[in-house]
């Protein structure tokens, strides 16, 4: 059996992926999120960096990027139940009591509609926090597709713009513009790995 080459240094950055742009390495209609990286990091020792999970084109906030497979398993597994934090903008404003409610029924875990490749699924029980009327703060353990979107529509109400602003231990480093990104230190790669096994 080959195997695969296991590259000799260990990569880890933090993106502040921008609006518009795809977790793809290659795409015909839109700009990737690897176009900011200079042509040799795109490739160490022959293994290629990928991102840790994905958002989609029109969400944008913290995004990892690795050369380490069994790093980004780990925070992508639903099992290690990861906390993923969104800043969300809702179309239509959600009275106090209706406020209340979204909470209740997000964090008994709502059946998520079926949207494109997903069926209809259930969802794990979420967090909500609310800003104002049409601004509010979710928490998932989950990666299903579209789920933050599908959360909302399944309460009568509409994402109109998404931020994921932390990922387990990790927020998103306020200093970084939108597809700009650096190295994670040492300590917030192993705060990572600590949100696992905690």
């Amino acid at each position: 059996m080959r195997h695969k080459k296991q590259p000799s240094k260990y990569y880890y950055f933090m993106m502040n992926k921008a609006s518009g742009t795809v977790c793809s390495t290659v795409s015909d209609r839109r700009h990737t999120v690897y176009e900011v990286f200079p042509a040799g990091e795109l490739n160490v020792d022959g293994v290629k960096l990928h991102t840790v999970g994905r958002l989609d084109a029109d969400t944008e906030g913290l995004l990892l990027l690795t050369n380490d497979g069994k790093f980004s398993d780990f925070l992508s597994r639903p099992v290690n139940k990861i906390q993923k934090t969104y800043l969300v903008t809702l179309k239509n404003c959600v009275s106090i009591d209706a406020q209340l409610e979204y909470k209740s029924l997000a964090s008994a875990g709502l059946s998520l509609p079926a949207e494109k490749k997903a069926p209809v699924q259930q969802a794990n029980p979420a967090s909500i926090e609310w800003i104002d009327s049409t601004k509010c703060r979710i928490s998932v353990t989950e990666g299903k597709f579209h789920e933050v979107k599908r959360i909302f529509r399944a309460l009568g109400n509409e994402v109109i713009a998404l931020k994921r602003v932390s990922f387990g231990s990790l927020e998103l480093d306020a200093s970084l513009a939108p597809g700009q990104y650096r190295n994670l230190t040492e300590n917030e790669v192993n705060l990572l790995y600590n949100n696992i096994f905690c």
